[in-house]
C-alpha cells in the first residue's frame, strides 16, 4: 500500500480529529435564546432586546474625530502603544481610579474579552493550576482557564480556595452579571489572601464608571493595594463607558514586571491595538464630559426600568452598578425568560452565569430610550 492509501487522521479541528480545542469549552450559552428571541419577536411593537449589554448611543464625537485623523498610518504600530497612548491611560487611572501608576505599567489590549480568554495562557499556565473566578460570572474567565488546560475553579468565599493550587484569581467589580460592589475592605482583604498565597489576582474593573447606589473602587487604588501593584493587574474598557464596543478599546495595568511579560508574549503573537483605535482610545480617556453624558443616559433608562420590573413583582438584588438589573419572580430563570418573551422582552437567563444564577434574569438598560418605554408600558399592562 502506498503512504497515499493508508488510513490519514483527520485534520486538526475536523470532527474526528484526537484533539478539538472546542472539546474543552462549554456550549455557546446565547444559542439557547434563539427560540425565545423567536418568540419575542412576534410582539406586534417589535423586540425589546435586554439580553446582550451592547451599546446604542453614538460615539462621541470628539473620539470619531481622533479616529478619523489616524486613519493614514500605513505602518504597523508597537504592540505597547505609545507615550501619546500610554500616559493618557496612566492619566486616567489616576484621576479616575486613584491609582498611582506610570504608562510604564499599562499595556493596551483588543477588547477586554480577548485578554481575559487568553490571559491565563499567556502567563503560562496549564494543566495542574487552577484559575479561580466568582460563582456568579462572566462565563469568559472559565473559557480562558480551559483554553490553556488549567482547571476552572469558581468561588463563593476566598477560603473556600485552595492557595497552594490556585495561580490566578479573578475579581470583578462592579459585577456581572449582578451589578455588586465590593467594598474597599472586601478588595484589602482579597489582595491580602492573594498576596499570601503568591496568587496573581487580576480585577475585571470594565464598569468603574458606572455606580449608581455605590462607588466602585479599583484594586489598584492606594489604600487598597498599600501603594504597590504587585501581583495585581486591574482590566478596564472603553466599551460601556464611551461607547466603543465596536471599537475594541481596552487595556490592562498594574504589577509592571507581569505587565512586561505579557507585552513579550503579546508582540510574539501580534495583539496588536490598531493605530487609529489606539489615538481613538487617548482622546476618550482625556475627555470625562461625554461620560457624564452617557452616565445620564443609562440612569434615567435604569430607573424606568427598576420601577416598571418592581411593579411587574420583581425583586432586585444587588444592582448598586453596572448595566444590568439582576431580578428575580422566585421561579426558575427560563420561566421567567419565557414570560418576558410572550410580552416581547428579551433578557439573560441568571444560569448563564453560573449554577446560583438559576432563578434570576439579567436586564440589560442599554436599548435605546425608545425601546425602553415600550418594555415598561408593556410591564405595566
Amino acid at each position: 500500500m502506498s503512504t497515499t492509501d493508508a488510513p490519514r487522521a483527520p485534520f486538526p479541528g475536523h470532527p474526528g480529529a484526537a484533539r478539538r480545542v472546542s472539546d474543552r469549552l462549554p456550549d455557546f450559552p446565547w444559542d439557547r435564546l434563539d427560540p425565545y428571541r423567536a418568540t419575542a419577536l412576534k410582539h406586534p411593537d417589535g423586540l425589546c432586546d435586554f439580553s446582550v449589554g451592547t451599546p446604542v448611543d453614538p460615539v462621541p464625537e470628539l473620539i470619531q474625530r481622533a479616529l478619523a485623523g489616524a486613519t493614514d498610518t500605513p505602518g504597523y504600530p508597537t504592540v505597547w502603544g505609545p507615550l501619546a497612548l500610554r500616559e493618557p491611560i496612566a492619566g486616567w487611572l489616576n484621576r479616575r481610579a486613584g491609582a498611582e501608576i506610570g504608562p510604564e505599567s499599562v499595556l493596551p489590549t483588543v477588547g477586554s474579552k480577548e485578554l481575559v480568554a487568553w490571559l491565563p495562557g499567556q502567563l503560562g499556565l496549564g494543566p495542574g493550576d487552577q484559575v479561580a473566578y466568582p460563582h456568579l460570572a462572566y462565563p469568559t474567565y472559565e473559557v480562558g482557564a480551559r483554553l490553556c488546560g488549567a482547571e476552572p475553579v469558581a468561588y463563593q468565599e476566598l477560603d473556600e480556595l485552595d492557595g497552594s493550587r490556585v495561580r490566578l484569581l479573578w475579581l470583578n467589580s462592579p459585577g456581572n452579571p449582578t451589578g455588586r460592589v465590593r467594598t474597599a475592605e472586601e478588595l484589602r482583604e482579597a489582595v491580602a489572601w492573594a498576596r499570601a498565597h503568591r496568587v496573581l489576582l487580576v480585577s475585571d474593573e470594565c464598569y468603574l464608571e458606572l455606580g449608581w447606589e455605590a462607588e466602585p473602587v479599583s484594586v489598584l487604588r492606594a489604600d487598597v493595594c498599600g501603594g504597590s501593584h504587585e501581583g495585581l493587574l486591574a482590566v478596564h474598557s472603553l466599551s460601556k463607558r464611551s461607547n466603543l464596543a465596536g471599537y475594541r478599546a481596552a487595556f490592562v495595568a498594574g504589577d509592571p514586571v507581569v505587565v512586561r511579560e505579557l507585552l513579550e508574549v503579546r508582540k510574539h503573537s501580534g495583539m496588536i491595538v490598531p493605530a487609529p483605535v489606539q489615538a481613538a482610545t487617548a482622546a476618550a480617556l482625556g475627555d470625562d464630559a461625554h461620560v457624564a453624558e452617557q452616565r445620564e443616559r443609562y440612569a434615567a433608562r435604569r430607573a424606568a426600568l427598576r420601577e416598571a420590573l418592581l411593579g411587574a413583582g420583581f425583586r432586585i438584588e444587588h444592582s448598586e452598578a453596572s448595566l444590568y438589573l439582576w431580578a428575580t419572580r422566585d421561579e426558575p430563570c427560563w420561566d421567567t425568560v419565557a414570560w418576558l418573551a410572550e410580552r416581547g422582552i428579551l433578557a439573560a437567563p441568571g444560569d448563564f452565569y453560573g449554577p446560583a444564577g438559576d432563578r434570576h434574569v439579567r436586564v440589560a438598560f442599554t436599548a435605546t430610550d425608545e425601546r425602553v418605554a415600550s418594555a415598561v408600558a408593556r410591564l405595566a399592562g
